[in-house]
């Protein structure tokens, strides 16, 4: 009637079930191990009830009927959500809202749908244009803007719906993408050039993005702009007559806006940038060019250069603007012939001369050319071989759109006046003024008269030393077409294939041929156009805008080193000294090496590494120091053989001698080294000083200022009339030295023959009569002894008297009087040569007078040497 035991059936339950009062049959049901929901929710098992009616093997018990349990696990919030990736990533295009970006999923272990659902998501990142929503998908709530940032990462965490939230926040990284642009991709605003790097790539690695449109056709320019340079372009800035004579153009372009000096002065008004000696006429300032400087008649055929740089005419009733002007300087107002500008057109007048035939001629010539108003250096040469009349602009040929008829103009007597920047108004006026004037900048104005200029040289004077170049023309692939303008500032290209017009464009490249470049920045542009296939509407290409900035050369020092004193017996200084026989010039430059770490704070460049460096030289100065030169005693000389086969002139002065033109510098040491030094006066100079100094680029690069004394030694056996003698016998000097102006050779020739004429009449008449009286006392000069003469000897070399009294007997010194005869037949011989010199020379009296007076001086001073040379004397 009790019950002893409950059994469970099933397989090995986590269950038991125990006994608790075997009279009412009272049993528990308890876990026998931990249990977990989330192995298993619930359990469902039979369970009998046993009674104790069973025998001492457990054979006889009975059972009661099957309970069937059902047991249900109740859930704990043990675990966290946590997200199924580490990262999300996204990609969205800028200026797009977007309604899902991405989707974020957390999980939660927990058995319970309570505790197992995700119930809500968040952003933590604060201040970000996204929101989440419960299912986790990320939206932006703004438009995106790829400039402004181009990527975002977000901070996201999950909650389950026990708003336990998860231990880890996950990361999204949302990239923003540009909408696509058609444009050049990958290429840098800013290239830097090295002075001497050569040819350097431009866009090394551009590619053009046409977003998948239907692309034909690709037409690129590529524009180097350099306006602000000097003349528009790194050109050597070298002066007009140097850049002709290396670009081989025919001798005699007169310049007519030459730099200001004491000899060219009508510039030196004028406004004026000095670095390329550009002049700028602000419609006030008119030049004078001296009469003398341009030939009259200027014949048939002749040449005008001329950069200029002209905007649009100020005012609305376009004045002519004058660039070069011929009229009449007082009484009428005719022009005889001019440039000018006027209303953006270049305007030819060439007037002629009446003469037989009276017939209407070509006399006005007119261009119409945009580059006339559009404020850039222009290279014009406009070349007469008339009646034709060709204008070169920037090396191309253009004829005159008009060409006026005008009758010729009848001849007169009055002066002509030839003016720059403004035309002279002689009549018509009550006083005579400028009129006429030119708004702009000119430079490097000449006048060629009798020659033309050739297109090869016109090329080479406007050529540019930088541009736009092409590496490797072969492998620019099949079907590009380029085409470059005269000076390589402009490259265009064409082609059908987008990838062969990237390649072309990669091998654009930027040179600089100077060796000293103007530093700064250059200015680049690119435009594309693009054809489409079909009729869609084209894609636009945007320009690019980028710059070279090029560096600073390293100046060069020019050194002039050599020999800076010498001293040289007064013979040699008569037939001429050589100045200069070991000079050199050396030019070094500082490198500075930088250290290849930059990210060194205490970036010291290392000590400077001198390196010689070969460029050209474009003047070198011998200058006098101290007193000028006399011309009728000394000189400086160079033989012009040895400018022969060089870019170099000379000039001659009292003050100097000047070798100028661009050249080696070995080609200036081996002139340099052959300049004399000659003086035939010497008694009365004892040391002379000079100075060298020579430039590079008109004066931008200098040398050191090299001094040089040469003393004159005045030996004892020395004689006045020795220096009569070379000027005698060696009259050739004066064709060998070159004299610009021509007026000291007219000095020489016309005062020293007739100084030795003089000379040599008193000479000979003292002759005369030394012969008389030394037969006379011939005999008394056998009986003396051998000892008295040594002993006279003595006393002569101290005499010293005035140049009036002569009281020694020379022939006493003569062993061989015969000796004396020869000598005189001689003199008498270089007397008569000498008449004949003089009676060519004009003389007045006034000229005789001063010369006699210059023959006291110099008997006086070679007195004093007289006594010293009795036993060699030569009277003459």
């Amino acid at each position: 009637g009790e019950i002893c035991a409950f059994k469970i059936h099933g397989q090995e339950m986590p269950f038991e079930a125990v006994v608790l009062n075997k009279t009412s049959g009272e049993g528990r049901l308890r876990a026998k191990s931990p249990i977990d929901c989330e192995l298993q929710k619930e359990y469902t098992f039979i369970i009998q009830a046993y009674d104790c009616g069973s025998g001492p093997g457990g054979t006889n018990w009975k059972k009661s009927h099957k309970a069937v349990v059902h047991i249900q696990v109740k859930d704990v919030n043990e675990f966290s959500p946590a997200f199924k990736e580490s990262v999300y990533k996204a990609t969205v295009t800028e200026g797009k809202i977007y309604d899902s970006i991405l989707q974020v999923e957390a999980i939660d272990e927990d058995c319970s749908p309570q505790y197992s659902q995700i119930c809500n998501y968040e952003i933590v990142t604060t201040d970000v244009p996204f929101a989440i929503d419960r299912n986790g998908n990320i939206r932006n709530t703004e438009k995106l803007n790829y400039d402004k940032q181009h990527q975002y990462e977000i901070m996201v965490t999950a909650f389950d719906c026990g708003q336990k939230h998860a231990t880890e926040d996950v990361l999204v990284r949302v990239n923003v993408k540009p909408v696509c642009k058609p444009g050049w991709q990958d290429w840098n605003k800013r290239i830097e050039y090295k002075p001497g790097s050569g040819s350097i790539p431009l866009f090394p690695s551009i590619r053009l993005e046409t977003c998948d449109g239907p692309v034909s056709s690709i037409h690129t320019t590529i524009e180097l702009q350099t306006n602000y340079i000097g003349k528009g372009c790194d050109r050597e800035t070298y002066s007009e007559k140097s850049l002709q004579k290396l670009c081989g153009a025919s001798s005699g372009a007169i310049d007519l806006l030459p730099s200001p000096s004491a000899t060219t002065n009508w510039t030196a008004g004028l406004l004026m940038d000095n670095n390329d000696m550009i002049f700028k006429f602000d419609g006030k300032q008119g030049a004078k060019i001296p009469d003398g400087i341009v030939p009259k008649n200027l014949t048939d055929q002749f040449t005008i250069t001329l950069w200029m740089k002209h905007g649009p005419s100020p005012g609305l009733r376009a004045e002519k603007e004058t660039i070069l002007c011929n009229s009449d300087k007082t009484e009428m107002n005719r022009h005889h012939y001019a440039l000018y500008v006027h209303n953006c057109r270049l305007v030819f007048l060439l007037r002629k001369d009446f003469d037989q035939a009276d017939t209407f001629r070509p006399a006005e010539f007119h261009w119409k050319l945009d580059q006339i108003c559009d404020k850039e250096w222009h290279y014009y040469v406009v070349n007469v071989e008339f009646p034709v009349v060709t204008l070169y602009m920037d090396g191309t040929t253009y004829e005159p759109y008009l060409v006026t008829n005008d009758w010729p103009i009848h001849p007169s007597h009055i002066a002509m006046q030839l003016t720059v920047g403004a035309c002279w108004q002689g009549g018509e006026v009550t006083k005579p003024r400028f009129a006429q004037y030119f708004h702009g900048s000119l430079a490097s104005l000449t006048i060629r008269p009798g020659k033309i200029e050739s297109q090869k040289v016109i090329s080479c004077l406007q050529a540019c030393k930088e541009g736009l170049d092409i590496n490797s023309l072969e492998s620019l692939g099949q079907g590009i077409k380029y085409h470059f303008n005269p000076s390589q500032s402009v490259l265009v290209m064409e082609g059908d294939d987008i990838e062969n017009i990237n390649q072309a464009l990669r091998k654009v490249s930027y040179i600089n041929s100077r060796q000293f470049p103007t530093a700064g920045v250059r200015r680049l542009k690119v435009s594309s156009k693009v054809q489409c296939f079909g009729e869609d509407v084209c894609i636009s290409i945007p320009d690019i805008d980028a710059y070279v900035m090029v560096f600073q050369a390293n100046e060069p020092k020019i050194t002039i080193s050599g020999m800076d004193h010498f001293a040289r017996p007064a013979e040699q200084f008569e037939r001429g000294v050589i100045l200069l026989p070991d000079i050199r010039i050396v030019s070094t430059v500082t490198k500075t090496e930088h250290p290849v770490d930059s990210k060194e704070h205490d970036r010291a460049n290392k000590p400077g590494v001198l390196e010689e460096t070969l460029h050209n030289l474009d003047f070198c100065d011998i200058l006098v120091i101290g007193a000028e030169l006399d011309p009728e005693q000394e000189c400086l000389e160079l033989d012009h053989v040895e400018l022969q086969g060089k870019h170099l002139d000379a000039t001659n002065s009292t003050a100097g001698y000047s070798i100028y033109g661009v050249d080696t510098m070995h080609n200036y040491e081996q002139v340099l080294r052959q300049i004399r030094y000659r003086n035939w006066y010497t008694s009365a100079t004892f040391d002379r000083k000079f100075r060298v100094k020579c430039s590079e680029l008109n004066g931008r690069y200098t040398s050191n200022e090299f001094n040089l004394e040469v003393n004159i030694l005045h030996s004892s056996n020395s004689n006045f009339m020795d220096h009569v003698n070379h000027i005698i016998v060696e009259p050739q000097f004066l064709q060998s030295v070159h004299h610009p102006e021509g007026s000291i050779s007219a000095v020489h020739n016309s005062v020293v023959p007739s100084v030795a004429t003089i000379v040599i009449v008193i000479c000979v008449s003292i002759l005369i009569f030394i012969i008389t009286l030394g037969v006379y006392r011939i005999r008394t000069a056998h009986q003396h002894s051998s000892g008295e003469n040594e002993g006279s000897k003595e006393n002569e070399m101290d005499w010293d008297d005035s140049a009036l009294t002569i009281t020694v007997n020379p022939m006493e010194k003569y062993e061989k009087p015969h000796q004396t005869e020869e000598e005189s037949e001689e003199e008498d011989i270089e007397d008569e040569e000498e008449d004949t010199t003089s009676a060519e020379s004009d003389e007045s009296e006034e000229e005789d007078e001063e010369e006699e007076e210059e023959e006291e001086v110099i008997v006086q001073k070679g007195d004093k040497q007289n006594a010293t040379r009795q036993e060699q004397l030569e009277w003459d």
